[in-house]
């Protein structure tokens, strides 16, 4: 299946992924970065997978999620009737489960139902055996999960398999606990009184959004993804609920997304609190300060959902791959890279915190006069850059911007608020930033900003430029290089990262990937800065159609085979959508206003 074909259900612990067929293929748990038990979406069926779906041709298929919920409902409709299946991870629990629910609508429909538990990343057959009370327990070393349900079930072929017929009228239930395998087994799930508290939850919750604007289902469905991918005890929000889909389909760029980036902060903070989510900007902007504590110089670009720091990059070589996209990696070995943009990025977070009210501990303020003095001494230094090259180290414009923006924070700081700090040495420090960068950062024959120092190439990463204050949208370099960006680094609208090669590129990569979403939504930010707000709008509504019909938005998309590509749902993506919503609505001052204005 596409990777469009996938909605998502979760708890803020974990997410699973169910595709329109009613295949559960992805899950990790107890939570996200653990290995999964349903690994299908990176291999077959026999990778693990928990399907419920008509048993015979199924005539049409529609699905949405029920009002403001992550509450997944698909209805099939057969030639005998139409049947719905109803998916959820019920919300403030003590344990992790997933509940499916089957509703038969019309007629009658014989229903199929097949679950092989395989942990491990598909790779541990467990122990199942039936209890007494009907239940069926899956054990393998930690991890054990148990099944009830008020259906018939029988082994056949190491899974567990049943037929059953639904009338209209009809419910079967069906819970699935994770537990830890040295425990006894959880009580069973109360299935109706979880939906019931799941959906007040849900529904709660969206009731707070105070985005009025003429996109709200857009945002709101983007927003309730982006909670869903919190990580609810510590606050920290992955990137998203996968590892391993591709960038480019059979290629190798297939990273594992299941951490915490550090670049994603300033843009999570805005887009939660300009729709009046201030708790869960608290609860990021909390995590972000636990994770970077510490020495500066051992300052990762991501962490595991609690902080850890720890996340040694491994290859599956018994998986094949999403459509036979290999290799199929676990951990992210740029977590040791040195890109020397996210001090920029913790900078301007803790700023924007500090601005808003919900970052004022003096603590936040020491830490950060600590990385300001890392900044200054290695702000010269080459890094790996934003895109994680896997090549030589290189004078990145975008890098070298982002410490100008860690000066330029602690400037304001010390101006805005009154905080201690040596505030002539930083402001010609942030000077001699800023004209370094002009002037090396800078292709005279071509009028434009350029992706590092010694070089003409283009990188959609300069549309940052004016977003962060560097120069205003308006100065004519800023405008020649958004120009410049738009004709040489966009498919069918949409921007690419920068152009690949197939051979002795930056990135040290095979060349080959999709258009890049959240550098798309940074173009229409910088196209409405520019006054150009015609094209901004078209642009966003452009990227808007990109989206599945559930609202979800991987990392980039192929505009000539039309699908998505790479990891999902992406909250890059999705902070974007909410972001440049918030910019182009009417009556409103949005975050490229409001960010670019802290400078």
């Amino acid at each position: 299946m596409k990777i469009e074909d996938y909605g998502i259900i979760g708890d803020m612990h974990t997410v699973g992924l169910v595709g329109i067929n009613g295949s559960l293929d992805w899950l990790c748990v107890p939570r996200f970065g653990s290995d999964a038990c349903f690994a299908a979406l990176l291999g077959n069926d026999d990778h693990g997978h928990w399907k419920i779906c008509p048993d015979g041709r199924t005539i049409s298929t529609r699905r949405q999620y029920r009002d403001s919920t992550l509450i997944l409902e698909t209805e099939f409709t057969t030639e005998t009737g139409t049947v719905r299946l109803i998916d959820f991870m019920p919300v403030d629990g003590p344990t992790r489960d997933i509940v499916r629910i089957v509703e038969g609508v019309k007629g009658e429909v014989p229903m199929h139902f097949s679950l092989t538990i395989r942990f491990d990343y598909g790779r541990t057959i467990p122990w199942v055996r039936h209890q007494e009370d009907g239940s069926l327990l899956a054990i393998a070393g930690p991890n054990a999960l148990v099944l009830r349900s008020d259906v018939s079930l029988r082994g056949e072929n190491l899974s567990t398999v049943a037929r059953f017929s639904v009338k209209t009228g009809d419910r079967r239930k069906f819970a699935l606990t994770w537990y830890h395998s040295h425990e006894e087994p959880p009580a069973a799930v109360e299935v109706d009184a979880a939906l019931a508290t799941t959906r007040g939850y849900w529904e709660k919750w969206a009731a707070r959004c105070t985005y009025r604007g003429p996109w709200r289902e857009a945002v709101l469905r983007s927003l309730l993804i982006l909670k869903a991918l919190t990580y609810a005890p510590t606050g920290g929000i992955v990137a998203a609920a996968t590892t391993s889909l591709p960038e480019h389909i059979g290629g190798v760029r297939n990273w594992d997304y299941r951490f915490c980036w550090l670049r994603d902060a300033t843009f999570t903070l805005y887009s939660f609190m300009t729709a009046g989510y201030n708790e869960e900007a608290k609860a990021w902007s909390e995590w972000l300060l636990r994770a970077a504590a510490g020495d500066p110089s051992r300052l990762q670009i991501m962490y595991g959902v609690a902080g850890e720091r720890t996340l040694a990059e491994f290859e599956l070589d018994y998986l094949p791959g999403y459509e036979n996209s290999r290799p199929v990696r676990i951990g992210n070995a740029a977590s040791s890279q040195f890109q020397l943009d996210v001090y920029g990025e913790v900078m301007d977070a803790m700023h924007l915190a500090r601005a808003n009210g919900i970052a004022t501990d003096e603590n936040i303020w020491h830490l950060q006069r600590h990385i300001v003095t890392f900044v200054i001494e290695r702000w010269r230094d080459p890094d790996e850059g934003i895109w994680e090259i896997r090549g030589p180290r290189r004078h990145f414009t975008h890098s070298k911007v982002m410490a100008w923006v860690a000066l330029d924070r602690a400037v304001k700081a010390v101006e805005n608020f009154g905080l201690k700090g040596d505030l002539d040495a930083w402001s010609k420090v942030r000077a001699e930033i800023h004209e370094d960068i002009c002037r090396q950062g800078f292709s005279a024959a071509h009028g434009t900003f350029t992706q590092y120092y010694g070089t003409d190439d283009l990188d959609a990463s300069l549309l940052m430029l004016p977003l962060v204050g560097f120069l205003p949208a308006t100065d004519p370099r800023i405008v020649a290089t958004i120009e410049k960006i738009e004709r040489d680094l966009t498919v069918d609208g949409l921007v690419i990262r920068y152009r690949t090669k197939e051979s002795g590129h930056v990135d040290g990569l095979p060349a080959g990937e999709g258009t890049f979403l959240p550098c798309s939504f940074w173009l229409a930010d910088c196209l409405y800065l520019m006054g150009r707000t015609a094209d901004a709008k078209s642009l966003f509504e452009r990227l808007l159609k990109v989206r599945n019909d559930l609202g979800l938005l991987a990392e980039e998309y192929d505009p000539v085979a039309k699908r998505q590509l790479g990891n999902v749902p992406q909250a890059f993506s999705l902070v974007g959508l909410v972001n440049t919503a918030h910019n182009l609505s009417p009556r409103t001052v949005g975050p490229a206003e409001e960010r670019s204005a802290l400078s």
